[in-house]
């Protein structure tokens, strides 16, 4: 159906439920905060271009701990996809829709999901290929009775949302819940602060909590 995002991999993130949305800004944390998260359950993360040494993140956990599925968000340039997928990226995620980085993830093979927020977003994005969307920033945005009433013109064509922004552990099971969700953007399961003071037992237990929750809405 959506040749920007296989379907053996929206299967594989479905069932993972939730992304581990990550910001490092040292390489030595990379390893640690993945086993943890893994140990608590979660096997998915995002790690995102805010930071100098996300690519060198994304190489040490593809290298020391390949159960996890890596992904690299906000790739905001043509180039940052190149980087992606030779930095051996499984997948790519936007804040917004750029038809210039989707073509380019389309030419390169790298799965992509542009950030959308208005049905007209959503239909720039169809009409690139795309069938599954970041829906940022979600809570501020509206929520899930916003995405709901945007995304009901589109169901029909099978698109599925991964919503990021203002999701925690209290909101996350209404929007596991949602037949359209494919699965969360998580970003309070290693927060800034556990990672500084490498409270890696602290994001374990978060990431089991989140796994709680998925056996019980998704099982």
């Amino acid at each position: 159906m959506n040749s920007l995002f296989p379907e053996s991999l929206r299967n594989q993130l479905y069932h993972s439920g939730v992304i581990a949305v990550l910001i490092l800004d040292r390489v030595d944390d990379a390893v640690p905060v993945a086993q943890a998260l893994l140990a608590g359950g979660v096997n998915c993360i995002e790690l995102t271009l805010r930071t100098h040494v996300a690519f060198d993140c994304l190489k040490q956990i593809r290298r020391e701990v390949p159960e996890m599925t890596v992904g690299v968000g906000t790739i905001l340039t043509p180039q940052q996809a190149e980087q992606a997928k030779e930095a051996g990226a499984s997948f790519g995620v936007a804040p917004g829709m750029n038809p210039k980085v989707v073509a380019e993830a389309a030419r390169i093979g790298l799965p992509f999901a542009p950030g959308v927020c208005t049905p007209t977003d959503i239909e720039l994005a169809i009409a690139e290929g795309c069938h599954v969307f970041k829906f940022f920033p979600s809570e501020p945005c509206g929520g899930l009775p916003y995405l709901r009433t945007i995304a009901a013109p589109f169901l029909h064509l099978g698109v599925q949302f991964i919503p990021l922004g203002g999701l925690n552990a209290k909101n996350a099971e209404i929007y596991l819940q949602e037949p359209s969700v494919l699965a969360l953007g998580g970003s309070w399961l290693a927060p800034k602060d556990l990672i500084v003071n490498q409270n890696w037992k602290k994001i374990e237990a978060l990431a089991a909590s989140i796994q709680h929750t998925l056996q019980r809405v998704r099982r």
